[in-house]
């Protein structure tokens, strides 16, 4: 089971900052071969939700009031380190990132931007598919939502 921390840019310490960033570039740069800016500039108004087992950082999202990213509220950067996904890491820290949102901004109507494959494990989740297949940063993704 997963410890999840969920914190303000401003609370990040380095370390903390380091291992998300490191973690995110290991999956979305090296395993999914994208070369993508990753630093975005939207971390700093993001609530970052970070899972760890023990001391190491494995599974991380971030997520968005309405109106910051889409006109609804949104998680992104969807992570679970290679290595641990056999462990439902990654429904632990949506269903966590999912609470999140509903504690922070008080909706539970979310939009994603979800790699075509994951399509199942959001449906499992309960966002549904809207609108069609897209391309970003050379990967098929659909728009999900969730109310």
């Amino acid at each position: 089971m997963l410890k999840i921390v969920t914190k303000t840019f401003s609370e990040l310490t380095t370390e903390e900052l380091y291992q998300l960033l490191q973690l995110r570039s290991e999956v979305f740069v090296v395993e999914q071969d994208c070369v993508y800016q990753d630093i975005d500039d939207k971390d700093q108004v993001a609530l970052h939700v970070l899972g760890y087992d023990g001391f190491r950082l494995v599974a991380y999202t971030r997520i968005f009031k309405p109106g910051d990213y889409f006109k609804e509220a949104s998680i992104g950067r969807v992570v679970v380190k290679q290595k641990e996904r056999n462990k439902a890491y990654g429904y632990e820290i949506m269903k966590a990132s999912i609470q999140a949102v509903s504690t922070n901004y008080n909706t539970d109507n979310i939009r994603i931007s979800a790699q075509l494959y994951l399509t199942r494990f959001y449906n499992n989740l309960g966002f549904k598919e809207v609108g069609e297949e897209y391309l970003e940063d050379g990967i098929p993704h659909i728009n999900m939502l969730k109310d």
